[in-house]
């Protein structure tokens, strides 16, 4: 499979040359569906780290492009200012995911994803808290 990101969305080219194209909303599910698949293999109870690779994965192995640990400087007054925020992962260079492993998700939680879309431009996110029984008590989609 060739993957081709295109303005209108990420175009993949099968065998049989095949073309088709996904936006943002066909991606989230995507990755939705790799969240929940690996989230009934592994359960709750391990760290952040597990989950991310894990979920990394799932997301190539489904032919998605993944940035892991993405450095996101912040502008001030003209100046790029190296404060080290990382975002857990970006999916197709479109979708910020922060990966949780705690009994609850709060506030801070969202603030730190909303922030990241601001900083990034991006308007799609997805914060996934790993530590529940069931995956739907812990995702939370954010839009801005």
């Amino acid at each position: 499979m060739i993957i081709y990101l295109t303005t209108k969305g990420t175009k993949y080219c099968t065998k049989d040359t095949k073309e088709v194209i996904m936006n943002d909303e066909q991606i989230f599910k995507l990755l939705l569906d790799c969240s929940f698949r690996m989230h009934s293999s592994l359960g709750p109870g391990l760290l952040e780290s597990a989950y991310e690779e894990c979920l990394v994965f799932e997301l190539r192995k489904a032919g998605l492009r993944v940035e892991r640990q993405k450095s996101m400087p912040l502008v001030y007054d003209g100046e790029i200012m190296e404060i080290g925020y990382r975002i857990d992962l970006m999916v197709e260079s479109r979708i910020i995911v922060e990966i949780k492993s705690v009994e609850a998700l709060n506030d801070v939680h969202l603030a730190q994803i909303l922030t990241y879309l601001k900083l990034s431009k991006l308007h799609l996110g997805l914060l996934v808290n790993f530590n529940v029984s069931s995956l739907k008590k812990g995702i939370r989609r954010v839009i801005i």
